[in-house]
């Protein structure tokens, strides 16, 4: 990892990433993209130092409160977040300032801030996402290698629901030919209704891949999958968006068990239930 002094730290919608680059090492990681413009190995994780300075200046100044989102494109609880504490420090200046927290991980290390977010919850609003890929434990070795593995999110996520928290899921990616399976999903949603999360983001039954994440991408499948790169390039080309044969029946399922267990499943109601700042809190800051 290298560090550098960042000039900001809240983009125009309130989100922040401390971190650029990871070593979760996911197969299919969209942030590794071309379109990024990494002057650096992915890996060799970009950390700004001076961000929970910037943060604690940023909100110190704002005239109302909002919810602060983080973990869009580069995971907060990646490895070296255990050392340097960053995502750490950031939150306890969320729950300073009595902002919101919307805070998006694949790793149960998430754990280790929960009396931050029970006390952001008890002022204004923490709500924990947590991505869930396969339900296949295994599979999710593969795919998402250095990372906590499936069921050790769910089990965070039973915590997070124990402990009054509310969670979001991302339901991402469903690679064709791989992991596009009714047996997945329905594992997936199990999960999910036992968590009472309050709702799931999922995008389409599919994957997108751009250039330097599709080179990755391919390797992987080379490695891990013999034959499946063929069947990815015979039938999606060097498309963007790439939807599973099976989207329709999926999709299906998808919004019958959502419907059925009360659990959002519209994109923009989800994004709204993120964005939402309690109204009783919408107040002006005295910091």
């Amino acid at each position: 990892m290298h560090f550098v002094n960042a000039k900001g730290i809240l983009s125009a919608g309130n989100g922040m990433n401390i971190y650029r680059g990871c070593t979760h090492g996911c197969i299919y990681c969209d942030a590794r993209s071309d379109c990024y413009g990494f002057t650096h190995s992915f890996e060799d994780i970009e950390v700004k130092q001076n961000a929970p300075e910037l943060l604690e200046k940023a909100l110190r100044s704002k005239r109302l409160r909002c919810m602060i989102g983080t973990g869009a494109m580069c995971d907060p609880y990646m490895h070296c977040e255990n050392q340097l504490r960053l995502t750490r420090k950031c939150n306890e200046i969320i729950d300073k300032y009595g902002f919101g927290l919307a805070i998006q991980t694949k790793s149960a290390n998430v754990l280790r801030d929960i009396d931050l977010f029970k006390s952001i919850n008890c002022q204004s609003k923490c709500v924990v996402q947590m991505t869930l890929t396969t339900f296949d434990e295994e599979l999710c070795k593969i795919l998402e290698p250095n990372v906590s593995t499936t069921k050790e999110r769910f089990d965070a996520l039973m915590t997070l629901k124990e402990n009054g928290i509310p969670t979001v899921v991302w339901l991402s990616p469903i690679l064709p030919f791989i992991n596009d399976t009714e047996e997945n999903l329905r594992g997936i949603l199990d999960y999910c209704i036992k968590a009472e999360v309050k709702g799931i983001i999922c995008f389409g039954m599919g994957v997108t891949l751009r250039d330097g994440d599709r080179e990755y991408f391919y390797n992987a499948l080379d490695k891990h999958f013999p034959g499946v790169k063929a069947k990815y390039q015979k039938k999606y080309g060097n498309a963007y968006e790439l939807l599973s044969d099976n989207q329709a029946k999926l999709n299906k399922i998808f919004k019958a068990e959502c419907e059925k267990h009360g659990i959002m499943s519209d994109i923009n109601e989800c994004f709204s239930y993120l964005r939402e700042f309690p109204e009783k809190y919408e107040q002006t800051s005295f910091f």
